[in-house]
């Protein structure tokens, strides 16, 4: 395979524009029906919707249906542009298959092209992928690029970049953009993905921290290849050659040493879950003294996550599928392993603590903004709150439980409707309290006044109540 010229990449985008080869001009052309089939790898419907011979009809069956189309069509749909001798197709009997899969992504307004390596298992074909497989858009890149704190960045580096995808992301905010990768596979793929979307890339090969030693960066982004599995894994995409959850730990480690101060290092993450160990304190010995936020969006018990990533390899089906899943047992017991987690983790650059939780919740996307707020609000509140004036967020709601006529509700819950989307129960005061607060009063005035209806010590009041209002400020029911 060969660098993408000016040449080519000038064609590729002529024909996709002509074509209205774009996330919305695909979903016209399917309809919600078989788009939403397309999302669960089934083409059946959208097969059916694309055989007018056109050139998008043709783009579409050719790499996201991965159908033959009559060579014919293919160099109709692209012309002057050689397919095969850029790698992108083969040809057979008259017939055009893709080699690659290069579809359309859309955020922010932008339009951008993807390369990756097909999509396995449509139609519920059981296909091995080969070992330098490249992962094109899924849900865990998708993730992160919505976990991502959105700053202008003089520097950024994508580690494990794989198609490119966190890289065009972070194109329009970012000066300089290095991507690293030990796939000299996925290295030529971004390559091409920076190219066909005019994305000034450094691509640079290596492991981990290697391509980039002695230099710093604004911003860190990872979607590593953080499966915990036995040796021998040969899916380089999702699997290494560090025993357990060692890449995530060694990335998290070793970021400070790569950050700007105030940098940020953001990465999907899978952590062990230790028989007689907290995955908290756990995680806490790898930020040590930096300013940290671990979310597990998921725990899953040994067989369960045994389970998820054989049939992710297309093995469910296969006749090493029980040995394979024997082997992977007998290592998550011998390393003493109960469970796996599976979230995010996002370091900032500042001297601070961990802060981790289990969040199973649906939240916010984007949740970027979110990170980045809640971040300034920890990091920046005053160690005494008594003078500041909050005001109630504009997505707080209050809801009430109790029995019908009774004089005081039995429970109430503050609830947003943005970022995390958490919920808070309170009793009667601290609601008070939030219905206060309207930016008028201090903290402390309205404290005061709540004590003095209560017949009970200011003090007595600021000690029970300051640490719970802490909290709604820091969770941004309330902002200041």
């Amino acid at each position: 395979m060969r660098e993408l010229t000016g040449y080519d990449v000038g064609g590729l985008r002529a024909a996709f524009t002509a074509a209205r080869y774009t996330v919305d001009g695909v979903a016209e052309r399917l309809g919600e029906q078989a788009n939403g089939a397309l999302g669960r790898n089934e083409t059946a419907p959208a097969a059916r919707r694309t055989d007018s011979g056109d050139a998008l009809d043709t783009m579409i069956r050719l790499f996201l249906l991965q159908r033959p189309v009559p060579e014919a069509l293919v160099n109709k749909a692209f012309p002057g542009i050689d397919l095969v001798a850029l790698g992108i197709i083969a040809i057979s009997g008259g017939e055009a298959r893709a080699v690659l899969d290069i579809r359309p992504f859309a955020e922010d307004e932008r339009e951008w092209w993807v390369v990756a390596d097909p999509t396995p298992g449509l139609d519920g074909r059981r296909e091995a992928m080969r070992s330098d497989y490249v992962l094109g858009i899924a849900p865990a890149s998708l993730s992160l690029i919505h976990l991502t704190v959105q700053i202008k960045a003089d520097r950024a580096l994508d580690i494990g970049t794989g198609c490119g995808i966190q890289s065009l992301h972070l194109a329009d905010r970012v000066n300089q953009l290095v991507a690293t990768d030990v796939n000299p596979r996925a290295l030529q793929l971004a390559r091409w993905t920076a190219a066909l979307n005019h994305i000034d890339l450094d691509v640079r090969d290596g492991s981990l921290y290697e391509p980039v030693r002695g230099e710093r960066f604004d911003l860190i982004v990872s979607n590593p290849p953080y499966v915990i599995s036995p040796p021998g894994g040969d899916l380089t995409y999702r699997e290494t050659g560090y025993a357990g959850d060692a890449v995530v730990e060694q990335l998290i480690r070793q970021a400070p040493g790569h950050l700007t101060d105030g940098g940020w290092c953001q990465l999907l993450a899978n952590w062990t879950c230790v028989r007689g160990e907290d995955w908290q304190d756990r995680i806490a010995g790898w930020t040590a003294d930096r300013s940290a936020w671990a979310v597990q969006r998921e725990q899953l018990d040994p067989s369960e996550y045994v389970e998820l990533w054989l049939r992710d390899a297309g093995l469910h089906d296969s006749p090493q599928y029980t040995t394979r899943y024997d082997e992977w047992m007998r290592y998550l017991d011998e390393h003493s392993v109960e469970a796996i987690g599976m979230g995010w983790i996002t370091l900032h650059n500042v001297e601070g603590t961990l802060d981790a939780e289990s969040w199973p919740y649906e939240i916010e996307r984007p949740i970027g903004p979110h990170v980045l707020h809640r971040f300034e609000r920890l990091e920046g509140l005053p160690a005494d709150l008594t003078a500041l004036h909050l005001r109630v967020a504009d997505d707080v709601i209050q809801e009430t439980t109790g029995q019908p006529g009774a004089e005081d509700p039995a429970t109430i819950v503050l609830r947003r409707q943005r970022g995390m989307r958490r919920a808070e129960q309170v009793d009667t005061v601290l609601a008070g309290f939030v219905g206060a607060c309207d930016g008028d009063l201090s903290v402390g005035q309205i404290l005061a006044a709540l004590a003095d209806l209560m017949d009970r010590p200011v003090v007595d009041v600021l000690s029970d109540y300051l640490p719970q209002i802490r909290n709604l400020v820091i969770e941004g029911f309330l902002d200041y």
